[in-house]
């Protein structure tokens, strides 16, 4: 365990989040419930600031105080993190290579998307090596009503969980996106039929979309792949062809993802 001695120097450095980080590694390092007096010794740290400590990590749940024995241990929210880390690191071993055949068949970018916060957040983008494509960067967050993703992901979410997300207003982000909800929700009865969403220059101009979901075993999205492609080359053909392929890759990845897959 390092000591609070060996804190990196630099200007951008702030040093009470670097000591709160270290409790919270000794706190997860240990294995184990662990008392404040443990921590203070540990990190040669005074008892009144590693309570303070404990006490906010403590409050955000990403520790937790067991009162009765004055110990601390690992919070639900640290847990919660851990899991999604686990299952996004799954989601992209498993899309990947499923991706990479979907660009080498239609030389296109591919995208995997998950919804956070009530956006669509590209976690993974396998781009066209034509001079001519549609680029997006990973971690970059979109509108779930003007993209493919977003729509594909909307679609097949709960009807409660839906009708949150389109509350708000739809902001443009072309002058060809939908603002109208009436008119978003027909796309989405639309969507739940056909199984894939298609949006045309909506979020982002001279670009067309084709997006699918990914569902878990209750027919929950848990993501949404896409394909993106410059619009002077969208024909119906090609379009025809990307929704199929989108469909069975989607389904594969999900399937995938039940059984365990592994590479």
């Amino acid at each position: 365990m390092k000591t609070l001695t060996e804190m990196p120097r630099g200007g951008y450095v702030v040093a009470p989040v670097w000591k709160a980080m270290k409790v919270l590694e000794f706190v997860a390092e240990s294995g184990r419930a662990v008392s404040m007096t443990e921590v203070a010794n540990a990190l040669g740290l005074p008892k009144t600031t590693v309570f303070r400590y404990l006490q906010t990590l403590s409050i955000t749940t990403f520790l937790q105080h067991n009162v009765s024995q004055d110990r601390y241990e690992l919070g639900s929210r640290f847990r919660a993190l851990a899991r999604t880390d686990n299952s996004l690191h799954r989601l992209r071993e498993v899309a990947v290579p499923v991706m990479r055949e979907l660009n080498r068949e239609f030389n296109e970018t591919i995208n995997l998307a998950i919804e956070m916060n009530g956006e669509m957040v590209y976690i993974e983008v396998i781009e066209a090596t034509r001079a001519l494509r549609i680029q997006a960067r990973i971690g970059s967050r979109e509108p779930m009503h003007s993209t493919a993703l977003g729509k594909a992901f909307l679609a097949y979410m709960g009807e409660a969980e839906r009708e949150t997300a389109l509350a708000g207003s739809l902001s443009p982000k072309t002058y060809r996106t939908i603002r109208d909800s009436k008119v978003l929700r027909r796309q989405l009865s639309e969507v739940q039929k056909t199984g894939y969403a298609i949006e045309t220059g909506e979020n982002e101009d001279g670009a067309v979309c084709i997006g699918v979901p990914i569902l878990d075993d209750l027919s929950c999205p848990v993501a949404a792949l896409s394909l993106s492609v410059p619009e002077q080359r969208r024909t119906e053909t090609m379009l025809s062809k990307a929704s199929d392929a989108l469909k069975s890759a989607g389904l594969i990845i999900a399937q995938r993802m039940r059984e365990g897959y592994v590479l």
